[in-house]
């Protein structure tokens, strides 16, 4: 599975790929207001932006609006002013492919024409399908996640017969209408937590090998969640272990890409675990 981005070509068969959150919020569950407090932090975005490459992540994720459980939508111009300027900034002082999260396509439209190469939509192109018409336009990749509901609603008792099957289901539509509109880079996100209960979640972490049969690579992000406190009681900031330990399960069940905060540790994490088990 080789894609291209820009001038780079990753082979996702060959390693664990790390993708590192930046967050232009100020009510991210983890680390809202870390880079927004009423204005953009822009200096702070790219001092954390070009450590994160120098420490090896392959992607930078940059989103303006919370999606946290109960979270509510911001406008589409504030969202539009929180991230236009980052990626603009970004492109002049980092070499690794920027995304946008965000599932409204005039937001994606815009982070585009400032230099994004991947859109990253929570719904898989399910709340806009207008994403998907302008992430094509613009010959992007994507990823698609799966969400049950939407962020304000999607942790009220969310019930599923087989999570995996219709997670998977879920997904290999979203890559049909990816694909419909000729996208064809296009990578797979079971959206941990995002919908589900602590049960829900290992049971996709067990079976990434079932969402890797629909022949995208995979991503998880399972970086400070709430599961894991669910399993080791910690505060956001003292779940990195946990968080580690959930990314190499995921590893070994086949996951291609992990969405992380803090990279040199999965990646050093990742890197030990492909030694042993893919190289």
């Amino acid at each position: 599975m080789k894609y291209s981005f820009g001038n780079r070509e990753y082979d996702f068969n060959s390693r664990t790929f790390i993708m590192g959150v930046l967050n232009i919020t100020p009510d991210s569950f983890s680390d809202g207001g870390k880079y927004f407090d009423g204005k953009v932090l822009i200096n702070k975005v790219i001092g954390d932006a070009v450590r994160m490459e120098s420490e090896g992540a392959d992607f930078l994720d940059v989103g303006g609006e919370s999606t946290r459980p109960g979270s509510e939508e911001i406008s589409i111009d504030e969202e539009i002013s929180r991230v236009v300027p980052v990626i603009s900034e970004l492109k002049k002082k980092v070499n690794i492919p920027i995304s946008i999260d965000t599932y409204k396509h005039e937001v994606a439209e815009e982070a585009l024409k400032a230099g994004a190469e991947i859109v990253n939509d929570i719904s898989g192109f399910k709340f806009d399908i207008e994403n998907a018409e302008v992430t094509a336009e613009y010959d992007a990749s994507c990823i698609l996640m799966h969400i049950k509901g939407t962020p304000k609603n999607m942790q009220d008792n969310p019930e599923y017969e087989d999570v995996v099957k219709e997670v998977r289901d879920y997904l290999k539509e979203s890559a049909d209408i990816a694909r419909s509109f000729g996208i064809s880079r296009i990578i797979t996100d079971p959206g941990i937590g995002f919908g589900k209960t602590l049960n829900h979640n290992l049971d996709l972490i067990r079976n990434i090998s079932k969402i890797r049969e629909l022949g995208y690579p995979v991503m998880i992000g399972a970086s400070r969640k709430s599961f894991i406190d669910k399993i080791y009681p910690a505060p956001v900031s003292e779940r990195l272990p946990g968080t580690i330990s959930a990314n190499i399960a995921g590893i070994l069940n086949g996951a291609n890409i992990i969405r992380v905060h803090d990279i040199k540790e999965n990646k050093s994490a990742a890197v030990i675990a492909d030694k042993i088990f893919k190289i």
